[in-house]
């Protein structure tokens, strides 16, 4: 029995007034569902994935992130990344970092979109937040938990995300 749920049976609270966290298997279907979902949406022609730094951008790519990555600091200002955004691409996936920086940023590169013609995804950092669970704030943190996660379970996280690669075409 998990302590949460040992917990919550001392307590007397069997039924939803606590809510048991779920396994690590469990919780590595969901992330490689929600990671399967951002490797489809940035595949499609037009799509861009924004991270806030280098080491973001790789650490998404080691999780075989096929679209282009934009790296938000690099250089130019939010401004002008924004613009270079809207030139370059019809929708955008804001996958900043889950701590106050990183939702500054988010909402500020949201309005600097909102005007123009351009898809913003933030639902997609948002599902990744919920299954992180606080865990992980920074970008570049994801691939390592993924896999310390995946290897909790016996398998590499490499072979899991391509066990569950989506269909093509």
């Amino acid at each position: 029995m998990s302590p949460y749920r040992a917990r919550a049976a001392a307590d007397g609270r069997t039924n939803g007034t606590m809510r048991e966290r779920p396994d690590g298997d469990d919780r590595l279907a969901e992330f490689v569902a929600a990671w399967q979902r951002l490797r489809i949406a940035s595949a499609v022609p037009g799509t861009v994935v924004v991270v806030e730094g280098e080491r973001d951008r790789r650490s998404v790519a080691r999780l075989g992130l096929p679209g282009p990555v934009a790296v938000l600091h690099a250089g130019h200002s939010l401004g002008e990344t924004a613009q270079e955004l809207v030139r370059r691409h019809r929708r955008v996936v804001l996958l900043t970092d889950w701590d106050t920086e990183g939702g500054h940023l988010a909402h500020r590169l949201e309005e600097f979109l909102a005007p123009d013609r351009v898809e913003l995804d933030l639902e997609t950092r948002r599902r990744i937040a919920r299954v992180l669970r606080g865990e992980v704030v920074h970008v570049e943190g994801l691939y390592g938990w993924a896999r310390r996660l995946a290897e909790s379970e016996g398998v590499e996280i490499e072979r899991r995300l391509d066990d569950d690669d989506p269909p093509t075409g």
